[in-house]
């Protein structure tokens, strides 16, 4: 980080705006660091407390000594492979931005999916009945503050193992109250419940990765983002099985569970789900990729079939 203080000529070398940002890109980039220049961006605006934009509307702008040292303490975490929203503190999904930190996932753009197919699934559903939907296994909550946020007349529930991810969930659930009243609970994928059905829509990203896999995923995931909300055990499968043996004793008939998957799971989750016996119907949705992201499984409506 040497070439970033100043020069030990009689003049110091003054670093606006303009030049910081281009020396910062070309260092991350030589460093192999995705997006260089968009993370030096986001970098530098969350270090001046600022939006993007205003950095290219004060290209001039000298930076003050403490200012520099904070930038500098970033880059340097940065460059270490910290995810950038771990740095930054945030992340947007689904046009919410969310407080996220090593206790969570960091929301992924193909979890998005998931959130459209259930928003779809919750407007075929009668509007003038308000439902229950479940996210299990919550996280940051990004799924159901997304879901809440858009239709706030239905009630929803949060479940987490993890209690500060559980406390990041409910945090980022304040910051919209147009989400309403989001009721957050910790437990074991549906452990927690032990009334008869009553949900009509469950919705989950459980941990999908192979146990064996995880060290050899990039070091942003494996070194920095929280084992528990990764690994899926030693087929990756786990938490599935958890999960479709439990929801059907908490969904509602004709109930409806929408489950992220990895890109080669949908084979093996849709086996699980047939071993079962108890739902009626198997949807796969690709994600925006075209690879196979959402599971739709539909709980059968004969009571004699349960």
């Amino acid at each position: 980080m040497s070439k970033i203080e100043p020069n030990t000529d009689t003049t110091p070398h003054i670093w606006t705006i303009a030049k910081l940002l281009q020396w910062s890109s070309d260092y991350l980039a030589a460093r192999q660091i995705d997006s260089p220049r968009t993370t030096a961006e986001v970098l530098l605006a969350h270090v001046l407390g600022r939006p993007r934009i205003d950095l290219y509307i004060h290209f001039e702008k000298p930076l003050e000594a403490d200012e520099l040292q904070r930038f500098k303490a970033l880059i340097k975490r940065r460059t270490a492979r910290e995810p950038l929203a771990y740095i930054s503190g945030v992340k947007e999904f689904w046009s919410c931005e969310l407080t996220v930190n090593e206790h969570v996932l960091i929301p992924r753009p193909e979890t998005e999916c998931l959130v459209e197919h259930a928003l779809a699934v919750l407007d075929r559903s009668d509007g003038e009945c308000p439902k229950r939907v479940l996210d299990l296994g919550t996280g940051s909550g990004a799924i159901v503050v997304a879901l809440a946020s858009n239709r706030s007349q239905h009630t929803y529930v949060a479940t987490d193992i993890d209690g500060a991810a559980l406390s990041t969930a409910r945090r980022n659930a304040l910051r919209y109250p147009e989400a309403g009243e989001i009721h957050f609970v910790r437990c074991n994928w549906l452990a927690g419940f032990r009334s008869a059905p009553c949900f009509d829509l469950i919705v989950s990203n459980p941990p999908y990765i192979v146990s064996n896999e995880i060290a050899r995923l990039q070091p942003e995931i494996h070194r920095y983002e929280p084992r528990l909300a990764l690994d899926g055990g030693r087929d990756g499968l786990d938490a599935y099985r958890a999960i479709i043996a439990q929801a059907p004793s908490r969904l509602v008939p004709g109930g409806q569970l929408l489950l992220e998957i990895g890109y080669d799971q949908a084979e093996a989750v849709s086996k699980i789900v047939e071993a079962q016996q108890r739902f009626s119907k198997v949807t796969v949705h690709p994600d925006y990729s075209g690879k196979l992201r959402v599971v739709n499984i539909e709980k059968r409506c004969d009571p004699s079939k349960l």
